[in-house]
């Protein structure tokens, strides 16, 4: 197989590609926030994190482009975390950048692991046999989907029947087009938190919310199907703007806004049981 020669100084090269990339001095591949929350409802964060394990040297970007929208969800963590906090509900955010693995596509997808994003060469990236985007998989992508499944079943176990909700952000700008959403609801079939959701955030004096956009739900929906749509379980996920996130002023803002409309959604009663659609 041939190789890039930009990639000589990385050591994860075919099928010697060691069965962990995380050294020990780099994070965990996921964070239980608030752990032992009660509250019917996870929330989770696949795009918390720009962490890169010293293994693989910055995937050869520099740190302007490590701080960019490519690399995590600006401010996503710590609106989870506030959220988390309002709600008394438990979360569980990943711990490395979506460069590394995209925590929300299934791993062999064509889009889990990107050469290129938004105009940047991601030079870690290229020509990785299957080995190495395995090793990847094992080291970043299951662990956290694990951790979802644990802290999912936790509150299944205590009752009633929990909601699951994602949080993203977005950039203003991609690919040379504005996005005018201040927000966006993103939902695939199952409506319960997604209409009540959008009605109540549309009832806040301009504030332009989006119903699958910028992103669709039935397009982008790895996490929510596989840990609540696939059990029946009332699932939706947000994007907020990413400069509306920019200081911890505008996040608490935020965690008000969708704290106030989540509280008013738990308290639906038909949501709090197994319905597929």
């Amino acid at each position: 197989m041939l190789r890039n020669p930009m990639l000589s100084e990385f050591p994860l090269r075919g099928e010697a590609a060691p069965p962990t990339l995380i050294g020990p001095d780099d994070p965990p591949p996921f964070e239980v926030f608030n752990a032992e929350a009660t509250a019917p409802i996870l929330l989770v964060c696949d795009h918390a994190s720009r962490a890169i394990p010293a293994a693989i040297n910055n995937l050869g970007l520099d740190e302007d482009a490590l701080g960019r929208h490519i690399a995590y969800a600006i401010g996503a963590a710590a609106l989870t975390r506030l959220l988390a906090e309002r709600l008394g509900a438990p979360a569980v955010l990943a711990g490395y950048s979506r460069l590394l693995l995209d925590c929300n596509r299934q791993p062999g997808d064509p889009q889990s692991i990107l050469e290129a994003s938004d105009g940047t060469v991601i030079p870690g990236n290229q020509n990785l046999s299957v080995a190495e985007q395995e090793a990847r998989a094992q080291c970043f992508h299951w662990p956290y989907h694990h951790a979802i499944d644990m802290a999912f079943a936790r509150l299944r176990r205590i009752g009633p029947e929990p909601l699951l909700f994602s949080v993203h952000t977005f950039t203003p700008s991609l690919g040379g087009k504005d996005r005018f959403w201040d927000l966006g609801v993103l939902w695939n079939r199952d409506p319960r938190i997604a209409v009540p959701l959008i009605e109540l955030l549309r009832q806040h004096e301009g504030l332009h919310v989006g119903d699958n956009e910028p992103y669709s739900g039935r397009e982008i929906a790895y996490t929510v199907n596989l840990h609540a749509g696939s059990a029946g379980l009332a699932n939706a996920a947000v994007e907020i703007r990413q400069d509306h996130c920019e200081t911890h002023e505008e996040l608490m803002r935020w965690a008000k806004i969708l704290g106030d409309a989540l509280e008013r959604i738990l308290a639906m009663d038909n949501l709090h049981k197994v319905e597929l659609f």
